[in-house]
């Protein structure tokens, strides 16, 4: 009977470390209502936020979106599609946030929503001839026609919709 809990417990392995631990850990959110769009996460360096609603349709029972939240707010970071960056820890992404959101309607389905963010070494500017740091338009226009701008943090945010659908 041993060798079988054994194999077993080797079996579930794999199952376990696919996903890395977020760097966030929260509890499952509040439940939502069908049709009341609520935020999941902001993120102020990239000037953005994460807003969700539960749709009540089977075939796209959750819509999110990811929202500027201010036109004047300087961006630190990019948030890019999730689809197209297809963040993994090899490719120098990390497992950012897991944010957990069930249905008030339908209590067996959650919306699921990952999080990640791919950090860069940046270093402030040098110092100019007053001792003071400080990017100059024309020098950053040229660098940027030349495509030697500075990497910049990104951010990606996958959503799915987990569990057993209601009638």
């Amino acid at each position: 009977m041993r060798p079988v809990l054994v194999l077993l417990a080797a079996l579930s392995l794999p199952a376990v470390a696919a996903e890395p631990a977020p760097e966030i850990t929260r509890a499952v959110g509040t439940p939502q209502a069908t049709g009341v769009v609520h935020t999941l996460r902001q993120i102020p360096e990239a000037c953005a936020r994460i807003e969700g609603a539960f749709t009540g349709q089977a075939a796209d029972p959750y819509k999110f979106a990811v929202v500027r939240t201010s036109p004047t707010c300087q961006q630190r970071a990019r948030f890019v599609d999730a689809a197209k960056a297809k963040p993994t820890a090899a490719a120098g992404w990390v497992f950012n946030d897991l944010i957990r959101v069930p249905s008030a309607a339908c209590p067996t389905q959650q919306a699921v929503v990952r999080v990640w963010r791919k950090p860069v070494a940046v270093a402030p500017p040098k110092l100019d001839g007053q001792g003071k740091s400080r990017l100059y338009l024309d020098e950053q226009r040229k660098a940027a026609a030349a495509g030697k701008l500075a990497a910049v943090p990104m951010f990606a945010a996958a959503m799915a919709v987990e569990g057993t659908p209601c009638r």
